[in-house]
């Protein structure tokens, strides 16, 4: 069997969804942007999907209150 393509085919849908933006919900950037954080080849791109994803908790900042605030399971 040959190398599996899994992560380069992941990296590329990440970067895509990050290339347009605007046009993507923001549980998806959320996502593309988790994966380039974990995955990235270079430390520029998880820097700038770090940042990206700081812009999308301040721009709800109600999504970290609520998870901070739930209990957990007993």
């Amino acid at each position: 069997m040959g190398k599996s393509t899994w992560p380069a085919d992941r990296l590329e849908e990440a970067r895509a969804v990050i290339a347009d933006v605007a046009h993507h919900s923001d549980p998806l950037i959320r996502l593309a942007c988790n994966v380039l954080v974990q995955h990235s080849e270079t430390e520029q791109e998880r820097r700038d999907a770090r940042a990206l994803l700081l812009m999308l908790d301040a721009k709800h900042p109600a999504r970290d209150k609520h998870r901070l605030n739930r209990r957990p399971a007993p």
